[in-house]
């Protein structure tokens, strides 16, 4: 039997936030670890140099191919730089995942306006920046797939008080719609996956029982990571996902169809316990 061909051999790949930002791996750079050991050459992108080395050193470790852009995606310069440097590079471009994002708490009330406008122009603007570029040199590739980052925030509420961040996790979910339609016809595919409370380098610093009552509440009952979302990514990134467009993949242990007395335990007869005993 022959060994199975990488299935993104000869693609290339940008994969924006793909630097280390925490000793926990991030959805950027895993996706960008599985994307090259699938045969994509990567450019990293990441406004941090040095965090993009660290992904880059994984990559080279491993013999695949990759290079560093440093550059910030909220800029309509720096994404066309971005991919003019992957076709330089690499002689093309057929992949993009639209990672990057940030978060700060406020409810609608008291979220600060400047934190507002810059989880706007991270979480959503800059998707539409990249995408901007990404497009025509996909295009003149023969047609390619983007991959942008949602969040299971993105279509409920309710887990914390983040009314920017959701709002605009609900924006990339309408955006990966939009696209989806209006470039399938120029050979693009547009997907979007929404990560349920995952540990991963966004979440580093939540305590052991936050994140066990996290993952105590999916119905699975176990707790993902970003190499969770790096094979959905990946999935959606090649040719097995060609009549795949417009959607949003939910990788959160089943949280977004459970509502949350689901997970509680029951007697034999189904029914739920008392207050007092009920325990996730």
């Amino acid at each position: 039997m022959n060994p199975r061909k990488p299935r993104l051999d000869g693609k290339v790949a940008v994969v924006t936030g793909a630097g280390a930002h925490s000793d926990v791996a991030g959805t950027g750079q895993a996706t960008a670890v599985l994307l090259a050991q699938e045969g994509a050459k990567v450019l990293l992108t990441d406004r941090s140099a040095e965090n993009a080395g660290k992904t880059l050193a994984v990559i080279e470790e491993e013999g695949g191919t990759a290079s560093v852009f440093a550059g910030d995606v909220t800029r309509s310069a720096d994404c066309r730089a971005m991919t003019e440097t992957a076709v330089e590079r690499y002689g093309g471009l057929h992949i993009l995942f639209n990672n990057v994002g940030l978060s700060y708490p406020g409810t609608v009330v008291d979220v600060q306006e400047e934190h507002w406008d810059e989880i706007m122009a991270v979480n959503l603007k800059a998707m539409m920046l990249a995408s901007r570029f990404a497009i025509p040199a996909m295009m003149d590739a023969g047609g390619g797939s983007i991959i942008n980052m949602a969040s299971v925030d993105g279509f409920r509420s309710g887990w914390s008080y983040n009314v920017a961040y959701e709002t605009s996790k609900g924006g990339v979910i309408a955006l990966t719609i939009n696209m989806a339609v209006q470039h399938g016809r120029d050979g693009i595919r547009v997907n979007c996956i929404a990560p349920g409370h995952l540990h991963g380098s966004f979440t580093a610093g939540l305590s052991d029982a936050h994140r066990e009552l996290r993952w105590r509440s999916t119905p699975l009952g176990t707790e993902g990571t970003a190499w969770d979302v790096a094979h959905a990514a990946v999935f959606l990134a090649g040719d097995e996902s060609r009549w795949i467009t417009g959607i949003t993949l939910p990788v959160d242990a089943g949280s977004s169809i459970a509502l949350p007395l689901s997970v509680l335990p029951r007697d034999e007869g189904g029914i739920l316990p008392d207050a007092e005993s009920a325990r996730f």
